[in-house]
């Protein structure tokens, strides 16, 4: 991964091409922007890490024919999508109010990068994406720490909290996002609950809450955001 931040004009392209411009070398990408120039007439935003790809189109007819035309184009290779993994939404700025009018319910949310995305609203009424951390992904982390607690159950205090606090710290590194500070707090008192049960378990004698809650603010960080809001992101990135 790359240390810094770098604009397209930063990185050297290949094949003596201009380096103002960057270049995709992977196979989607390169047929997206094909599909782009030759069908799209609205707008299309492609985000894609991995293999894990969202596609948002400006309209439904367009984004009916890229799903048709892509998957015509992955059977010429013997693929195809996974029919759980695909699906064709209405998101965005305008879902709610166009949802409401056809008198269907509330727009549907996607999964994307351990986040549930959710069209919403913040506190002026404005439109905004919610992003909070998939339950499921939760469950399984707080899965893994109840094991690595078993584990450590002997350990002193001390030590299982030097490690709970670096465990902490990584997992808002990456959740800490704006608007998703309740599912950390869950995520935290979880935490903290499992670690209790342990040492229970370790002493054969109930610990007082109160002196948990004590161990808890010692060892474990209190959420707060962590990550700027997307627009901010786009702005240093994209300066006018």
């Amino acid at each position: 991964m790359r240390r810094r931040r770098e604009s397209a004009c930063d990185r050297k392209a290949p094949h003596r091409l201009k380096s103002s411009r960057l270049v995709s070398t992977n196979p989607f990408d390169l047929w997206v922007d094909v599909w782009r120039k030759k069908w799209a007439q609205g707008e299309v935003v492609v985000v894609r890490f991995a293999d894990d790809t969202i596609v948002g189109f400006q309209y439904r007819r367009e984004a009916d024919r890229f799903l048709e035309h892509l998957r015509e184009r992955l059977a010429m290779f013997g693929l195809e999508l996974h029919p759980d993994k695909t699906r064709r939404i209405e998101f965005g700025r305008f879902a709610e109010e166009n949802r409401e009018r056809r008198g269907e319910g509330k727009p549907e949310t996607f999964d994307f990068l351990g986040f549930m995305h959710i069209s919403g609203k913040n506190r002026l009424g404005r439109f905004t994406v919610r992003r909070l951390t998939i339950r499921k992904r939760m469950r399984r982390k707080l899965r893994e720490i109840k094991q690595q607690l078993g584990q450590r159950m002997h350990d002193p205090v001390r030590q299982t909290g030097e490690w709970l606090r670096s465990v902490v710290h990584g997992y808002f590194n990456y959740y800490a996002v704006p608007g998703n500070i309740g599912s950390l707090s869950l995520f935290r008192d979880r935490l903290l609950g499992l670690w209790w049960h342990t040492l229970c378990r370790r002493s054969q004698q109930r610990l007082p809450w109160k002196k948990m809650l004590g161990l808890g603010d010692r060892w474990l960080p209190r959420p707060r955001v962590l990550h700027p809001y997307p627009v901010v992101r786009f702005a240093a990135s994209h300066p006018r």
